[in-house]
Order: structure tokens, then sequence, then C-alpha cells
């Protein structure tokens, strides 16, 4: 194929380990017990009930009001603006690798250690990427990326820190991407409403992920929160019927259940602290997470890692800190007996 018609070749980035993947693990640990218990990914294991979805959504393509009815029970429920700042897209996996295609080359600073994607996104699209470790290493970068709260150790900032941020790189043209794809379910304050403020705009971009909070991510749905001329660019570059029928009746849906996603904090929660004893008692030291995941170091961590894949247990591990493990919720009575029955 001539690849002479691209103006911007794609840089080569290596290939990103993600959880969720049990292929690998099954044919590594072939006589492990099946059903396998996977704990590899940060999404609630409580899904969010999937209401009766029209059969039309399947078989028309999807229409404008039907977006438009998504975007504002987006919109309400991330407190953005209004439905006009809001970007319905096929997760947000696929708005990490459009963002840095809509700006030229320069610098981009990430907040580490962090979700990779999004360091090898902006290298993939011709940037020059530096891995930090503080806010104030971000310097004078032209675009900043942080993920807050961060995956995988649950690192967060103060809204004032990273409204400062926001302010300090739009005043010199150049753009905070902030990712709360963990915010949901989190006592922590969003900067989506904010994506318009005179002192940010047009120097703002907010994800949002739906798929982990909702338990749903294989529905692939997440959002950009912008200012409204950001969010156009966004959505004229993501292309038409971005997002599937299904998905729109099925997201705003969800989005608008309130009771619903308060409820859920609060399980997910006792959750979380219940997971922590178990580690602690297995000897871990917990270094953070969320209420969907729990981040740990222990003395004997690839061991551990060996024991648990044997046991059909699957966690995430991390090739530059092998004592280091993240692992996400068991549902249900038979899977914490499980986890516990290794742990001990």
């Amino acid at each position: 194929m001539d690849h002479s018609v691209w103006s911007v070749p794609a840089r080569e980035v290596a290939p990103i380990a993600h959880g969720g993947d049990l292929g690998g693990l099954r044919m590594a640990y072939p006589d492990a017990p099946e059903p396998w218990l996977d704990l590899s990914t940060g999404i609630n294991p409580v899904p969010y009930r999937v209401p009766p979805v029209e059969a039309s959504a399947w078989a028309r393509l999807p229409g404008a009001a039907e977006v438009r009815a998504l975007r504002e029970a987006a919109a309400a429920a991330y407190g953005a603006p209004d439905a006009d700042h809001v970007v319905p897209a096929p997760g947000t996996q696929i708005l990490i690798e459009t963002l840095p295609r809509l700006l030229a080359p320069g610098r981009v600073a990430v907040l580490g250690p962090t979700y990779a994607e999004h360091a090898a996104a902006w290298a993939r699209a011709g940037h020059a990427v530096d891995e930090v470790s503080t806010v104030a290493g971000l310097g004078d970068a032209r675009v900043a990326v942080i993920v807050d709260p961060n995956n995988p150790d649950g690192r967060t900032h103060s809204l004032a820190e990273r409204r400062a941020l926001a302010e300090a790189l739009g005043a010199r043209g150049g753009l905070l991407v902030a990712d709360e794809a963990f915010a949901d379910l989190e006592p922590v304050a969003s900067l989506c409403p904010h994506v318009s403020a005179p002192d940010l705009a047009p120097g703002l971009v907010v994800l949002r992920s739906f798929g982990k909070s909702y338990g749903l991510a294989g529905l692939r749905l997440g959002f950009a929160i912008a200012d409204p001329a950001t969010a156009d660019r966004i959505a004229a570059a993501l292309g038409p019927w971005a997002v599937s029928g299904p998905a729109l009746a099925i997201g705003r849906a969800a989005l608008s259940d309130a009771e619903w996603r308060a409820s859920a904090a609060r399980d997910r929660a006792a959750d979380a602290a219940r997971l922590d004893r178990m580690i602690a008692r297995g000897g871990g030291r917990i270094v953070g997470g969320t209420s969907l995941f729990r981040t740990a170091d222990f003395p004997d961590g690839p061991d551990l890692y060996r024991r648990l894949a044997a046991s059909g247990i699957a966690v995430r591990r991390f090739a530059e800190r092998p004592e280091r493990l993240r692992f996400g919720l068991p549902a249900g009575k038979a899977a914490w007996c499980r986890l516990s029955r290794v742990l001990r």
C-alpha cells in the first residue's frame, strides 16, 4: 500500500499491556481452574441493569434527537454547563487517540506514572512527550495531561490546583487534558463545571468514562467535556454516528439514574475498604486506588502474582514495579472467598 497520502505518519510505539484479556493467562496457566476470576481491570463488578432497548435502535442509524438527549443527560450527570459542552464517543480511548491529532506536534507533559495510553497516543501523533512526577514538573509544556483520580495509585489533587494548572495553560494558548475516568464514584470535585470559565476556556478538555463506573465497558461509551467550539472540533473529528443507537439509549437511562449512582458509590467504597483489609492480612501494603480498584506492594509480589494466576485469579502487574499489584473488586461471596484463600 502506498502510504504517501498520509501527511503525518503515525510514530511507532510499543504495544501496551492492559488488563481484561485472559487469553495469554490461560495459555501460561493451562491448569488453572475455570472460570477465571478477572480482577485485572477497574470496572464496577456490579453493573447497571440494562433497560430494554427498542428493536429499532439496532436496525437504523441514530438520530440527532437521541444524541442530544444523551448529551443532556451527561451534562446533568457530570455538571457540565449544558449539552453543547458534551461530546459522546465510543469509549474514552478513542478520545485519547483523537485529541493528539487535532493539534500540531509540540511538547506534551504527562503527570505520571499513570495510564500509559496517554503518552503513547501523543507520541504516535508526532508530539514530544515527557512523563513528569509533579504538577510543577509540567512546566511550560504546550499540553499537559493529568489523570485524577490517578490510575493505578488513586492520587488526587485539589480542585484549586487543577484549576490553576488549566488557567496557566490557557493563558499561554496551551491545553490541559484532565482524565476523570474514575471520578464518578469518588468524593472529588470535577473540572467539568469549569470548562467554559473565561479564565480557562478553551484550554481545558475533561474526559469521562461511562463503562468503568456503570460496569458496562463492552458498551464502549465515553465523553469529552469542553467549551462548545472545542467540543465541535472533537465531534467533527469523530465523524457522524460515533455512538451506536443502543449505547445512546442505555447511556441516557444510566446517566439519568442519580439514585443508582449514589448507591453504587456507597457500596463500592465499602467493598474497597473490605479489599484493603484482606490485602493487609495477606501481607500487602496499600499504596492507593479508588473505590473500583486497590493497589498494593507485596514483599513477594511476583510469586503472589503466579500463585493467584495458578488459582485462576487475574490481577494487574507492573513490569517496572514487580512488587506492585492492582486488584479489581470481586463480585459475590464465592469470588471474595476465592481471593481470600490465596491471599491467606
